[in-house]
């Protein structure tokens, strides 16, 4: 298989991958390390890469296949500011980039942000906890993570459209479904970082911007 072949695609990231962008422009360091959670296809990564030409960019997914995805769209577009992706699981106590020796932070740009896009939603809630435990543990005070996705807000669906993918969601795992927005605050809360901004975007989604205190 040419890594060609490997390429996936998700019709979404089409959609979203402007209006995030646009967010992202504003919101991370102007360089450093940005540390992609849950990168899928490695469509969103190449493109924000592209894009943001003093940051690199390091891409993960628990799927081999996304793994390979992710470095065939790399080599595609030529991108030289994308790391290859790493196997990262979220609820581990200890993240692959804390102790990875193959990874020499001396010789490169600390993590400075952390961006993850439609995965708390299409996993369990110990997720979204391990994210910001992860994220408390890496980032230092200033530090910015970056949440994409849709929301329910007072324990209520903002749009049929959400509540019918959340009862989508929920029948193929009981244990997914359209997180309260309230509770990701508080779980970030509980890991020192500060709700800093909250965009509304299109089909009914949000970007939540969160930054470490300490």
């Amino acid at each position: 298989m040419t890594p060609q072949d490997a390429r996936q695609y998700a019709p979404a990231t089409g959609r979203n991958r402007e209006p995030i962008l646009e967010i992202l422009l504003q919101v991370l360091p102007e360089s450093g390390t940005i540390l992609e959670i849950a990168s899928g296809t490695g469509e969103h990564a190449v493109f924000f890469a592209s894009r943001l030409k003093d940051c690199l960019w390091l891409p993960t997914d628990t799927s081999p296949q996304s793994r390979a995805s992710i470095i065939a769209w790399t080599e595609h577009f030529g991108c030289d500011n994308v790391y290859t992706p790493l196997e990262l699981d979220v609820t581990e106590p200890v993240w692959v980039v804390e102790n990875d020796p193959l990874i020499d932070w001396s010789n490169t740009e600390p993590i400075v942000a952390i961006v993850n896009i439609n995965m708390i939603h299409i996993s369990p809630w110990s997720a979204c906890l391990g994210l910001m435990a992860g994220a408390g543990r890496i980032l230092k005070a200033g530090g910015i993570l970056y949440l994409y996705g849709p929301f329910k807000q007072g324990y209520e669906h903002t749009a049929p459209s959400n509540a019918a993918f959340d009862e989508y969601l929920r029948a193929q795992n009981r244990k997914w479904g359209i997180r309260n927005l309230d509770d990701v605050v508080e779980a970030a809360r509980a890991e020192h970082f500060i709700s800093k901004q909250i965009y509304q975007m299109p089909a009914n989604n949000l970007s939540l911007v969160f930054e470490r205190s300490i």
